[in-house]
């Protein structure tokens, strides 16, 4: 019987004083022309035992301090941050290395943030017994319910302090006649005393004073407004939000602001500046539809009474939003008129996520830090909503699936652990930001909505319709959510069964990592079913996920691969419709074989094969299909297999089936999941047929298709345009812009129109696709140059009612993408001439937000480093110099500083690199320069090319990073000190993030009065008195702090797909390249023993973490490029063909080779035991190897190792499948499942592999009878095992009978009595050893006898073994059908194949011809198969 629930506790009470904030005035006089901010608070505070309040403050100047209208002692101890650089090289004497700078960066970093955590205003609250008394007898009662009658005892205080500022540097900011603040994770601190903690929450009454000509804008509903009489006049405004939150959501924006309110909703409000009003106005005419979305599907009004969204400089914003409760700050370049096109669905994306974080994250607040996931993760559903009902459900669903494929390269540590201590509440707020921030948000949507698949959509809104109503339900005060209450609706409300949210949660949420599925199939004809062999593994290593399980106490203790609750979907598209199967369990057996039985009747349509040009299927668009792919249609029902099709599973899955098929399923599935899927497949072929070309270019040019899998689809045309092809893709592309854009008459391009949005965004992508094809010699062809310089010089925007400076920055950054080689060099200079004529235009006119602009310099410096050795760079960087002045626009002296530092980095290393930044950065005034800045030098660390990128970096500079990170400009900007932080990360090839850095031993929370003497230490420390020692303990951790070179690439060109769409999107995990085929020489029969099931399991191999790169205007390397680098590791070289991943499944279409072996346990049971063992420690590679040849496919259904349990008696048979694949030589394995015979203790497994007969076309079986060394050889190399072990796959047991126990018996006592005689001979052994150990003569002969003997027990094997294979042929002649099939010799022909039944028997005592009685012997058996033509 389930345990009732405990009451929740209503009162919370913050961890940091033990005080509790009740209510918070605000009074501020703001003087913009002095940069003047002055006036005091009052705070209802009710104050703990011990009489003291700790208060959070900051650049705040403390007048007076007075408690119930008394004047009271108080101490402030303000931040003292380090000024003097003479003292530095001593403070830093230890940091020598990236490694011990590392970790002094970790413990700079943790200090700091410790140190916020304690108040620093400590203010004596203590007075008189009497007085007290009569404060109690007369506590007020305020309106949001915190004083009830069940806590009549509290001490409450009305503490007022009168305060002015003294920096307005972070928290509140000054530009010329414009103020605001910025919701920095805590540096509320920085404009008003408070107590910034999120987990205390209060209401507040704001009232701000400013010039009449100015508009104060704050959180809460505006009450009215007041007119001074002074001279000049002042206005102020008074506001009051009734709801309780925390400090950081309180906002203020003081500017001339213009007013535009809502035409559909009275209580929305939008403010800019003058210059920027119509902008605005086009911008928000949209936005009444989301509020009304998200009004509708919650079934609750707008939680707050009024909803403000104001618009500020770029240069001022600390980033592109800033929250805050009922408004929301937002920087203006997102702002649009009615010309643009790319910036539209961005921004309505932004401003729709901004009004969903007021329901889920301001008003709806996260218990504690374990559940922030949760509120982001739902304000990201509510958005993914607005998505999929106003851009469209195409839109939606893509940009889910591009986040969940980077959830699952980066979802590999415990960093990604969405409710755990480790990962939340011990890094204080710095794991919402960088990287592993997007991707925390990106998993947390993702689990919602599998969430959403299990319950439903409608039992999913009725959980988030009744988390809503009942926070605004009057009588509670408190307006939290948990991660603990979620479950418990979602077992209530949503109907999900008790037992699968045991698994879910802890799995999904509380720990790390995603599965990783590897499927292959093959059809039975005879059967009319699909045989799906599937393994499946996990992102995370076992490390990493264990110990975040570990951490968090409402989970058990996993191993990595511990399996996922649920039942996968797999979806089979076949002949006569499509058919769902529910029938892959997430969990148990990682090595799986399913078996799905096919609707489709391909007997009645056999005999239609030999017609030409009939369409099996029906349609009208099935036609040419290749003659090496017919196969797919004429010899199975099945047209394509997709797993997974409803994105029911965050989950990276590997779907090996022929080309045709892909081709089906791009051509004929009208899911752009499915489209997106098939091209990166297909792109990712090492060799592409005319008929994958002919299939892109025709979704291509298919105008229905959505827009941006057509784009994908342009840059697969531009990776598989080569020599081999003719440049047919580049053709294409060609020949499709000009169909659209150029005039057939003259041959020049149209004027622009772009009435058209999507094939506007086509077309725009077709440039950047062409300048990415490469020829043999990796230059680009002419055609694609004079193609992209013809657009150029051509480009004629009259009549277009649409801006093309999207248009032209797109075509001015393919010529960026360029190659030159000797010949097309010469149209290098029309290119520049091009270019700088843009520069000059937009100089005089500027673009939106300097775009043009931007494109020219980034474009300027891609040239100058392709050619650094014909172009003198000190050219280059004095043309770009000047765009660095502070009076050019912000973004553009940003991107000129990324192309001074790409300068730096590339010619002369990371260190000058380094250097330059540190410059660059102190001389940038805003914050959101800084940030930008300091992300790009990251990416600089996490780069592997450049000449110099292995130079040591010098101490120097290590030690003025530190310096940077600790000071002054680094706590005004909590984003530049992490990204400092984790620059410092990376250098050391660490993971960029505080998850994992050793913490020192002291105490975080503590009492008021350690707080007190805590802070006065610092108060009173002489920061030069003691140098910063780097603990012990912050040495580089093991493997959780291993960090691959990488973490740039795969995510941030996912990340910029998800968050711009325009781009090729390099999803190449679907199939991987496969090495050069083996020689035959490499080729034997040994086949290593399976390792335990227990150990596949637990191995998790961790995938590597890829690089962030530059979102915009970037693109990967096409195909051949990017594979490049898994060459540098040589293939291994195994036995049997295995290939170097062989968990890849795959089938071919090629003649088989079929080895059926039967094992039975025998008396050499300990020594295949032995042989496991080995087999378990050569078990580790990881994940991510790439397979680069003919792959050895494996199929597998693996029952339990113990016998005692149920084992699934579903597949008994083992068939003869005819597999097929769409390339190369492949070996296919596929076992079938258990069956239990009788009891007993003798095991029989049952395994059946296929091999390509080309592969041994001229290496039969050996007939030496030391092939038994398939079971006895222990010195197998260790990879060889790790890709070709297979697992123990069926059992049965047989009762022993009475002749089986009197042979055991007697084998017993000859066995007593041979060991009699070793030990005698042993012994004489000994005594002769002495005498002659040093007679050469002796030796002599003692080692020819020992020669001899050693060849006749060969001879005898042989002669044994041919006597038994005789034997074995003349039985199976008999038991064959009536058509017998002819014993086929060491070599034979292509059109047949050949079987050996390997048997391990049990072996004899007697063992006359000198075979161990522990060593199995084989029985092989060769038979002809005919199998049927390809």
């Amino acid at each position: 019987m389930a345990k009732p629930r405990k009451p929740k506790n209503e009162d919370p009470k913050p961890e940091n004083s033990g005080a509790l904030v009740h209510h918070q005035k605000l009074c501020l006089s703001i003087d913009l022309h002095k940069r003047l901010v002055y006036g005091y608070t009052e705070l209802e505070i009710a104050v703990p035992e011990i009489g003291i309040v700790g208060l959070h403050a900051e650049n705040l100047g403390i007048e007076s301090v007075s408690v119930d209208g008394e004047p009271t002692e108080f101490e402030y101890y303000p931040q003292q941050h380090q000024q003097q650089a003479e003292d530095d090289d001593r403070r830093w004497s230890s940091v020598d290395s990236p490694a011990s700078a590392a970790d002094a960066a970790g413990s700079v970093y943790l200090s700091a943030l410790e140190k916020e955590l304690v108040p620093n205003l400590l203010i004596n609250c203590c007075k008189p017994a009497k007085a007290e008394s009569e404060q109690l007898e007369q506590q007020p009662v305020s309106e949001n319910g915190f004083h009830s009658s069940a806590e009549p005892k509290q001490n409450v205080r009305v503490v007022r302090i009168n305060y002015w500022i003294e920096k307005a540097e972070t928290g509140i900011h000054f530009k010329d006649n414009v103020l605001h603040t910025d919701n920095q994770i805590r540096r509320a601190r920085c404009w008003f005393p408070c107590i910034d903690d999120s987990s205390q929450r209060c209401c507040y009454d704001l009232e701000f004073t400013v010039a009449h000509n100015l508009v104060a804008v704050s959180t809460g509903s505006l009450l009215y407004q007041v007119l001074s009489k002074d001279n000049p006049p002042r206005k102020t405004y008074v506001y009051k939000l009734d709801v309780p939150v925390a400090a950081r959501w309180i906002s203020l924006a003081v500017a001339p602001f213009e007013i535009l309110p809502d035409h559909q909703f009275s209580l929305i409000s939008h403010m800019c500046l003058l210059p920027n009003l119509s902008k605005m106005r086009n911008t928000v005419e949209y936005f009444h539809s989301a509020f009304s979305c998200y009004k509708d599907y919650l079934s609750a009004d707008f939680p707050f009474n009024s909803y403000k969204q104001v618009f500020i400089e770029p240069e001022m914003a600390v980033s592109s939003m800033s929250l805050g409760a009922s408004m929301n700050i937002f920087s203006s370049q997102v702002l649009f008129d009615e010309k643009l096109i790319d910036q539209t669905i961005d921004t309505r994306i932004k401003l729709a996520y901004a009004l969903a974080r007021q329901w889920f994250g301001v008003y709806i607040t996260p218990e504690g830090p374990d559940d922030e996931w949760l509120l982001d993760g739902l304000s990201g559903f509510l958005t993914d909503f607005f998505i999929k009902k106003h851009l469209g459900n195409n839109e939606a669903r893509y940009r889910r699936y591009k986040a969940n494929c980077a959830v699952c390269k980066v979802d590999s540590s415990g960093a990604t652990a969405l409710s755990c201590s480790a990962s939340c509440k011990d890094l204080y707020g710095t794991h919402c930001m960088g990287l592993y921030g997007k991707i925390r948000s990106w998993k947390a949507v993702a689990i919602l909505q599998m969430l959403e698949k299990q319950m439903g959509p409608e039992s999913f809104r009725r959980i988030l319709q009744t988390v809503v109503s009942r926070a605004q339900d009057k009588t509670r005060s408190v307006k939290t959510l948990s991660t603990k209450e979620f479950r418990h609706f979602a077992n209530k409300v949503g109907n999900l069964e008790r037992p699968f949210l045991k698994d879910f949660f802890p799995r999904w949420v509380g720990s790390c990592g995603c599965p990783i599925l590897r499927m292959g199939f093959s059809y039975n004809k005879r059967k009319n079913i699909v045989e799906l062999a599937v393994m499946r593994g996990c992102t995370a290593s076992q490390t990493s996920s264990t110990s975040a399980l570990d951490i968090n106490p409402n989970t058990e203790n996993r191993d990595g691969d511990s399996g996922w609750p649920g039942m996968m979907s797999i979806r089979v598209y076949e002949l006569d419709g499509m058919y769902d199967h529910p029938i892959l369990p997430m969990a148990g057996e990682a090595w799986q074989l399913l078996e799905i039985q096919c609707h489709s009747k391909l007997a009645a349509r056999r005999f239609q094969k030999p017609k030409k040009g009939l369409k099996l299927d029906g349609s009208d668009d099935n036609g040419d299909v290749p003659s090496m792919d017919v196969r797919s249609s004429t010899e199975s029902p099945l047209l394509w297999i997709r797993a997974d099709p409803d994105m029911e599973y965050l989950a990276e899955i590997h779907f090996n089936q022929p080309v045709q098929m892909w081709i089906n399923q791009l051509e004929k599935d009208k899911d752009v999941i499915a489209q997106a899927q098939a091209i990166s497949t297909l792109e990712a072929l090492p060799q592409l047929s005319f008929s994958v070309v002919n299939a892109l270019n025709n979704f291509l040019t298919d105008s229905k298709a959505f827009w941006r899998v057509r784009i994908e689809a342009a840059f697969a045309l531009a990776s598989s345009a080569s020599e081999e092809t003719d440049f047919a893709g580049l053709l294409h592309l060609i020949k499709f812009y000009k169909s659209r854009r150029f005039d057939s008459d003259i041959g020049l391009p149209k004027p622009n129109d772009f009435h058209d949005f999507a094939e506007y965004f086509v077309l725009e992508a077709i440039p950047h696709a062409v300048a990415m094809v490469r020829a043999a010699d990796k230059k680009s062809p002419r055609e694609a140059i004079e193609f992209v310089l013809q657009l150029l010089k051509y480009n004629d925007n009259n009549g277009n009612p649409y801006s093309d400076v999207f248009w032209l920055a797109a075509l001015v950054q393919s010529v960026g993408e360029l190659e030159f080689g000797k010949q097309s060099i010469l149209l290098l200079s029309s290119l520049l001439k091009r270019i700088d004529r843009l520069l000059q235009c937009d100089s005089l006119m500027p673009s939106y937000n300097g775009i043009l602009t931007i494109s020219c310099i980034r474009t300027l410096a891609q040239i100058a480093l392709k050619l650094s050795g014909f172009i003198p760079l000190d050219r280059v960087y004095e043309l770009v110099k000047p765009f660095r002045d502070l009076k050019a626009m912000w973004q553009v002296r940003i991107e000129a500083s990324r192309a001074l530092l790409d300068l730096e980095f590339h010619l002369k290393g990371i260190d000058a690199a380094l250097l330059l930044f540190i410059k660059y950065v102190q001389e940038e005034p805003s914050l959101r320069g800084q940030l930008k800045l300091a992300t790009h030098v990251m990416r600089l660390c996490q780069m592997k090319e450049g000449p110099s990128s292995n130079d040591e970096i010098s101490s120097q500079n290590l030690i003025s990073l530190l310096c940077l990170m600790e000071g002054r400009m680094a706590f005004n900007n909590v984003f530049l000190r992490h990204y400092l932080f984790c620059i410092l990360q990376v250098i050391a090839k660490r993971p960029p993030t505080l998850h994992g850095v050793p913490r020192e031993n002291r105490t975080l929370q503590m009492g008021l009065t350690d707080a007190f003497n805590y802070q006065r230490n610092i108060f009173v420390l002489d920061p030069d008195s003691k140098p910063l020692e780097v603990p012990s303990s912050a040495q580089n951790p093991a493997q959780d702090l291993a960090v691959s070179e990488g973490l740039k690439d795969a995510i941030d060109e996912v990340a910029k797909n998800v968050l711009h769409g325009a781009g090729k999107e390099a999803h190449d995990e679907a199939v991987k390249e496969t090495p050069p085929m083996q020689s035959p020489k490499q080729l034997q029969t040994e086949i290593p023993l399976a390792p335990p099931l227990e150990t596949q399991n637990a191995e998790c191999p961790q995938e590597p973490l890829t690089e962030a790169h530059n979102t915009e205007f970037h693109r990967e390397p096409p195909t051949e490029a990017r594979n490049s680098e898994f060459h540098q590791e040589p293939p291994i070289e195994t036995r049997i063909e295995v290939s170097k991943e062989a968990d890849t499944i795959s089938n071919s279409h090629e003649r088989k080779t079929k080895i059926k072996i039967k094992v039975k346990q025998s008396s050499a049971a300990s020594r295949a035991d032995t042989d496991n063992q080995i087999a378990e420690r050569s078990l580790g590679a990881g994940r991510n190897d790439i397979d680069h040849g003919p792959t050895s496919s494996v199929s597998v259904d693996a029952p339990p190792r113990n016998c005692a349990e149920t084992i699934s008696t579903g597949h008994h048979n083992i068939e003869e499948v005819n597999s097929w694949h769409d390339r190369g030589s492949r070996m296919t394995a596929s076992i079938g499942s258990a069956k239990i015979v009788s009891d007993g203790d003798e095991l029989v497994k049952e395994l059946q592999c296929t091999a390509d007969s080309s592969v041994v076309y001229s290496h039969p079986l050996p007939e030496d009878p030391s092939s038994s060394s398939i079971i006895q050889d222990n010195n197998i190399d260790a990879d060889a095992r790790r890709y070709a072990s297979l697992q123990t796959l069926s059992i049965a047991r047989r009762d022993p009978d009475e002749d089986s126990l009197r042979k055991e018996a007697s084998g017993r006592g000859k066995e007593k009595h041979k060991s009699k005689e070793k030990k005698r001979k042993r012994e004489d052994h000994k005594d002769h050893k002495g005498r002659h150990h040093d007679d050469p003569e002796y030796l002599e002969r003692k080692r020819l006898k020992k020669e001899k003997k050693r060849k006749e027990k060969e001879l005898a094997k042989l002669r044994s073994e041919e006597a038994k294979r005789s034997s074995l042929e003349n039985s199976s002649k008999k038991e064959e059908p009536p058509q017998p099939k002819p014993v086929v010799p060491s070599g034979y022909n292509n059109n047949n194949s050949r079987i050996a039944e390997v048997r391990r028997v049990e072996s004899k005592p007697e063992t006359s011809e000198g075979i161990s009685s522990g060593a199995p012997k084989l029985r092989i058996k060769y038979k002809n198969q005919m199998l049927g033509k390809s």
